[in-house]
């Protein structure tokens, strides 16, 4: 399965923490999944990011169900959980955000005759995707936009991710915390959910972004009087939103060289150099459908294969949103007509294939990749 190498998806479990990541986005339209998710596919502003969002609702099970759902749908380059969680360490205020360096699944363990014993998950951050949190955290170019002057810190540290909200610093919860997960920064209910789907679905980066909206001591519902639920979510939308940014620009996806299933990319420049009587015959970087060389030319085109590869790339048109739901159904309309056309193999079926094809072309002239393989397949069906 290909990379879609320019979306992010984005997943909230809170509507606060939902609204605050789309307010960062323009162009939005709504994507159904056959199993009705609804997700909202859209751009960053001033970059070609583009990002699928959704709501999970709260909890480690639904949010791994939904996660692994979005991969599935879109193939993103990272995933990032975005929203507020309590803090667990003094240093860190209200309104600052971490970033999970590792996430604990804290609640695994086995019962013995002398007590409760930790088993914990844990899965860390990838490497080159902390790396870039920390470039986008030195620019401090993510607070720009924020209302009142906000200035958040960044923090990174490990989360803690269970099924209970922990709202107090005295009780057997927040006790086991400290004892077995004494470096956690902060607290909260669906990172764990997520890691696990990434890692299940070839290591897909998984980032989680979280504002602190309490302490997890008791004040929370003073805390959630103050506002400070919404604010700690803009805060950590802004910042997922630019790290998203960067992680199109210059994350793994955005370079040559091996994708996830570590498949070798071809390089785009050949030089080959003949001497004596020796000729260069083909040099090519990279081949799309099927190639004849030398003798056989008056074999036929493999026109079907052709329009099955056109029909692969305007997939891969919607995920990235090229691509509308309207249009590309009526896009996969015109290419089942012209693939039943060339299955019925008669000569008068060419004019029908090629008024298909011409409708197609009408449909994506604005996405230029298939607009150009169109062209070539029109041309194909000229010469026939």
């Amino acid at each position: 399965m290909s990379t879609n190498s320019r979306l992010v998806v984005i997943l909230t479990a809170l509507g606060l923490e939902y609204a605050a990541v789309r307010d960062q986005l323009i162009d939005l339209r709504v994507r159904r999944h056959p199993a009705g998710t609804r997700f909202e596919v859209g751009r960053i502003s001033q970059s070609d990011c583009r990002v699928a969002l959704g709501l999970v609702g709260k909890g480690n099970h639904p949010a791994a169900v939904l996660a692994e759902r979005a991969m599935a749908e879109f193939s993103p380059a990272a995933v990032l959980f975005v929203g507020v969680a309590g803090g667990l360490w003094p240093n860190i205020r209200l309104g600052d955000v971490v970033i999970g360096s590792k996430i604990y699944a804290y609640q695994g363990g086995t019962s013995e005759d002398d007590g409760f014993k930790a088993r914990p998950k844990a899965w860390e951050i990838p490497h080159e995707a902390d790396q870039i949190a920390h470039q986008v955290d030195r620019s401090a170019a993510w607070r720009r936009d924020l209302p009142g002057g906000a200035a958040p810190q960044v923090h990174f540290g490990p989360i803690a991710a269970g099924e209970v909200v922990q709202d107090s610093a005295i009780s057997d919860q927040a006790r086991w915390i400290r004892q077995h997960y004494n470096d956690a920064v902060a607290i909260e209910m669906e990172a764990a959910g997520v890691a696990q789907a990434g890692h299940l679905n070839r290591a897909l980066p998984v980032v989680v972004v979280r504002g602190i909206s309490d302490h997890a001591d008791g004040s929370k519902a003073a805390m959630d009087g103050q506002d400070w639920q919404p604010r700690a979510a803009r805060h950590a939308a802004a910042f997922a939103t630019a790290l998203a940014r960067e992680l199109i620009i210059d994350g793994p996806a955005s370079r040559g060289g091996a994708d996830r299933d570590r498949s070798p990319t071809m390089s785009m420049t050949s030089r080959n150099i003949a001497t004596g009587n020796a000729h260069v015959g083909v040099q090519a970087g990279q081949i799309y459908g099927n190639v004849t060389v030398g003798a056989g030319t008056d074999q036929p085109i493999d026109l079907a294969a052709s329009i099955a590869n056109l029909r692969t790339r305007l997939k891969q048109a919607h995920l990235d949103g090229q691509l509308d739901e309207e249009t590309y159904a009526a896009a996969e309309a015109e290419l089942e007509a012209a693939t039943a056309c060339v299955s019925a193999g008669t000569p008068e079926k060419k004019s029908g294939l090629m008024v298909a094809l011409k409708r197609l072309r009408g449909l994506v002239a604005d996405v230029s990749e298939l607009a150009a393989r169109l062209a070539v397949i029109i041309a194909m069906v000229r010469d026939l």
